[in-house]
């Protein structure tokens, strides 16, 4: 059951390594529910790292990690709506196939909605997936995660292969598509095209959480916007 009083998520404690290499040190860190939120930093910063975690994809850390209230496991994946950096469909799948498997895959995906939204991204249910372009699979995938009523989405790139005309299209996708039951996590590099959404920032660097903080109080703050800070904080 979904209580509005329990965090999206908890993470105590948390580390993970790849043999000598410290992916992840000691993060602490508490998500609010009703919060879009932005995961940032460089490559290698660990949020590939955590978003896999968060899914359930890694297993093997130590620490404490729970997704509204419920350690990472069987349970939580049912609870998590992920958008991956990368393609994963078959080759012979049309949008429509992909539409009825998660149809199938999770009781909590509105298979309506999702046609819906992929008629105003202007993409057609009956093209093949593999002959869609970057930008209109990154849609497309987007259609998908936003089309169920989970409880913390998380968005890996969701603007990577999108050209600047439809990314405030994406992002008003976004925020009308989530509940205030839910939370967004966007990781992103395109920082200046998607702060406007976010509620909430966190830093990643080497592992470790270097800033976790509401936008309003940091701008009020620092007066300067979120990408500029994170120039300032990730400087060669």
């Amino acid at each position: 059951m979904n209580d509005k009083n329990m965090p999206a998520a908890t993470i105590k404690n948390l580390s993970k390594n790849y043999g000598s290499f410290a992916a992840l040190k000691d993060v602490n860190l508490t998500l609010p529910k009703g919060q879009i939120i932005g995961l940032l930093g460089p490559n290698g910063s660990g949020k590939t790292t955590l978003i896999k975690i968060l899914t359930g994809l890694i297993t093997n850390y130590r620490g404490d990690v729970q997704i509204d209230g419920q350690a990472i496991g069987a349970s939580t994946k049912a609870l998590v709506s992920y958008l991956p950096d990368r393609n994963y469909f078959a080759d012979w799948m049309r949008a429509k196939d992909a539409i009825y498997l998660f149809s199938d895959m999770y009781r909590d995906f509105n298979a309506s909605k999702s046609f819906q939204m992929l008629e105003r991204l202007g993409l057609n249910s009956e093209q093949k997936i593999k002959s869609m372009s970057k930008g209109m699979i990154d849609k497309f995938q987007l259609c998908l995660v936003m089309s169920r009523d989970a409880h913390l989405y998380i968005l890996d790139e969701p603007l990577g292969g999108v050209d600047p005309a439809a990314r405030d299209f994406i992002l008003d996708t976004v925020l009308k598509n989530y509940s205030e039951d839910s939370s967004v996590i966007i990781s992103t590099h395109l920082i200046s095209d998607v702060e406007r959404i976010f509620d909430t920032v966190i830093f990643l660097k080497q592992g470790q959480v270097m800033l976790c903080d509401e936008i309003d109080a940091l701008r009020e703050k620092t007066h300067k916007s979120v990408d500029q800070l994170f120039r300032e904080v990730f400087k060669c």
